[in-house]
């Protein structure tokens, strides 16, 4: 190899060339590092937010931001913010030369979750506060999604009566059961929920609407017809 001239010359190359890039990146390294160059000057939000309060967002950017431009640690930020009330997601840009911008994504609320949290439009979990009449999930950790997706499917059933779901509970048996907001509470077990819950809506016009002050408790768990009661005992 020592009496290959090309290749020496070859390697001499490489070498030298390696030699001027970590030149050349030690100096730019440097460079960006240094405290008065490349100063960060504003952090904007992307829009206004409709439930994050304004001041708590910037109590955490006063705290994470830290460095210039180059320096400042955004998934540290992101993670920081995120941890706020109605956030759901963060995303965080750099603008060039001075500026980075915030674009929150705010909680879409859909309902209280086992009378402690609140359920996104997502199927997601998340504590926050809200003064808001809205209907009640009821389930096991890991059901949210589920739930979410039922709701909104029994809801368009229930359309046509006028009628919504005010709460919807799934026991740890994966048996449904419905609160009306008429005060009426459906049984509609583990299986072939949508058939029974159609047969609901097909004779409620006919027969359970003139008795909806008294009748409180309907089982639809029978293959051929319902039972009543007036009152649910549990």
């Amino acid at each position: 190899m020592w009496d290959n001239a090309p290749l020496l010359r070859n390697i001499a190359s490489a070498l030298m060339t390696f030699s001027v890039l970590a030149v050349l990146y030690g100096a730019a390294y440097y460079t960006v590092h240094l405290p008065g160059l490349f100063p960060l000057h504003s952090v904007r939000l992307d829009a206004p937010p409709q439930r994050v309060i304004p001041e708590e967002v910037l109590q955490k950017v006063r705290g994470e931001v830290n460095g210039n431009f180059f320096t400042v640690d955004i998934d540290s930020l992101r993670a920081s913010l995120e941890q706020l009330p109605w956030v759901r997601s963060v995303n965080i840009r750099r603008e060039f030369p001075d500026r980075l911008t915030v674009q929150l994504e705010e909680h879409q609320i859909l309902a209280r979750w086992n009378g402690a949290s609140l359920v996104n439009t997502h199927g997601e979990v998340f504590d926050a506060q809200s003064a808001e009449v809205l209907p009640s999930f009821v389930g096991q950790d890991g059901d949210s999604y589920e739930i979410s997706q039922r709701y909104g499917e029994f809801g368009e059933q229930l359309e046509p009566l006028r009628l919504r779901v005010a709460q919807i509970a799934l026991s740890p048996r994966h048996a449904w059961q419905l609160h009306l907001s008429n005060g009426m509470v459906l049984e509609l077990g583990r299986e072939e929920m949508e058939q029974r819950l159609a047969r609901f809506v097909e004779v409620y016009p006919y027969s359970l609407a003139a008795l909806e002050g008294s009748v409180k408790y309907v089982d639809l768990r029978y293959r051929n017809g319902f039972a009543l009661g007036g009152a649910f005992n549990g």
